[in-house]
């Protein structure tokens, strides 16, 4: 029994082993450009994928991508084309940037609840099975038995519209949706069994290995401004996987100890240690294609107790 897979974003890139220039193209865009009024360039774009080692033909691909998703658009008609986010870009962004930053940061409000589907499909209906199991899992439920999932919480509306959606029609099969609670709710018979916390701690295990000497080369002040940008934003891209398959359940429900806060501390520290020499080193590489660069371009900013939307600059 696994914990459940991470749903996509609406509109964005999928996420790829590797400099994926698609993704990281979106997460520079939502990490450092909160405007919807700043004209970009698209050299000034190329430049910025040119320092993750991304050639000028996969970024120009990538912004075409991004284009077609809707992400960023054109404006004007002028030549070379120059691009603007997106108003549902910016919302995105700051939604997805607030979801990134400050998970983790307070424990959840727990009352019990869990919202449980079963379902019955013929041996037949392996679609539809597979649809189910995939729409469930994008909803960040677990699979306690086989055909049984849950999630934490009461709200069922979600799991109840993409039940109809998919199970509507299909002979033979049949589904509930239900309010739940665990008579032994931290026992190995509870809920926490639909979940690989093991692997989840291991995880994190592993990102706090990953980055350690990062940290330390951050607190000695030994980054500079070229090698913060790459490094900043492999810390974000890993840490931004965690929040979708980390199931957020109550300490009660976790072995200890859970390297989750060792896991957010350190990504806390070197976010916000190295956002002004990354914005800096942005600056600095799209500024000969951008000459507005400086007034358009920030950063997100953190801390333990909250999470703040890049300052707008005066340009």
């Amino acid at each position: 029994m696994s914990a459940h897979v991470p749903s996509e974003d609406v509109g964005a890139p999928r996420a790829q082993a590797g400099p994926n220039p698609q993704h990281l193209l979106a997460t520079l865009l939502g990490e450092y450009l909160d405007s919807s009024e700043a004209n970009l360039p698209s050299a000034a774009v190329v430049a910025m994928l040119r320092e993750f080692g991304i050639s000028e033909s996969s970024a120009r691909a990538a912004l075409s991508r991004l284009t077609r998703r809707g992400l960023i658009a054109v404006r004007g008609s002028g030549r070379p084309p120059v691009y603007h986010l997106t108003s549902q870009a910016i919302a995105r962004h700051r939604a997805r940037m607030d979801h990134f930053l400050g998970f983790g940061a307070r424990p959840p409000r727990w009352t019990g609840d869990w919202v449980t589907v079963s379902f019955s499909i013929p041996q037949s209906g392996q679609a539809p099975r597979h649809a189910v199991r995939k729409a469930l899992g994008a909803l960040g439920f677990a699979r306690l038995y086989d055909s049984v999932w849950i999630r934490p919480g009461s709200d069922a509306g979600p799991a109840t519209k993409a039940l109809h959606e998919i199970m509507d029609g299909v002979d033979g099969g049949r589904w509930s949706v239900m309010h739940t609670r665990f008579d032994a709710e931290a026992g190995p018979h509870g809920p926490a069994a639909a979940y690989d916390l093991a692997g989840l701690a291991s995880a994190y295990d592993g990102f706090i290995a990953r980055y350690a000497d990062l940290r330390a080369a951050v607190r000695d002040g030994q980054v500079d401004a070229t090698r913060a940008l790459v490094a900043r934003t492999s810390v974000m891209d890993s840490w931004r996987r965690f929040p979708d398959i980390d199931p957020n359940l109550p300490e009660h429900l976790l072995p200890a100890p859970w390297p989750r806060q060792a896991a957010r501390e350190l990504m806390l520290e070197i976010h916000s240690a190295l956002g002004t020499l990354a914005e800096a080193r942005l600056v600095q590489v799209t500024t000969p294609y951008w000459p507005d660069a400086a007034s358009w371009i920030t950063h997100f900013r953190a801390s333990e107790t909250f999470v703040s939307a890049p300052a707008r600059r005066d340009g």
